[in-house]
């Protein structure tokens, strides 16, 4: 097999590699609808989980936090007033958009908190005291 080098000024299909071109087949052309997820960080520790969900640009009156059994379900919907504005080309917008999580049995579900700060919502679930791992030092006789 031949490996070619593309020179780096020269442009294919208008695009300057072939990162930029499967990133544009794969990350715009091949979304549902124009829908993004916006992405989200788990964390765990011994005393609770942390879901850290990247949103910029709302407000925390946009999001709607539901429990249901198990499943932890973060939202957000889409309100655009209609203006009479005529674009030449738009690229950012808010799309409406709904995660779902599944809880495991350790989760306390009466210990849920959620705070939105700089375009991140953190929901902390707490874990059951019988879940929580207990550390400590054992005595050699």
């Amino acid at each position: 097999m031949t490996l070619l080098k593309l020179k780096e000024n020269r442009k294919v299909n208008g695009y300057s590699n072939l990162n930029e071109l499967l990133d544009t087949i794969f990350n715009e052309n091949l979304k549902p609808n124009g829908v993004q997820l916006p992405p989200v960080n788990v964390v765990e520790t011994e005393a609770y989980f942390e879901l850290a969900l990247a949103a910029p640009g709302l407000k925390k009156e946009d999001f709607k936090i539901a429990l249901e059994k198990d499943i932890l379900t973060i939202s957000s919907e889409n309100k655009t007033e209609e203006t009479n504005v005529k674009y030449t080309r738009k690229e950012f917008g808010f799309s409406s958009f709904s995660r779902a999580f599944t809880l495991p049995e350790s989760v306390d579900y009466t210990n849920i908190e959620a705070s939105y700060h700089q375009g991140v919502l953190v929901v902390k679930i707490g874990k059951k005291e019988e879940a929580k791992i207990l550390s400590r030092e054992i005595e050699i006789k």
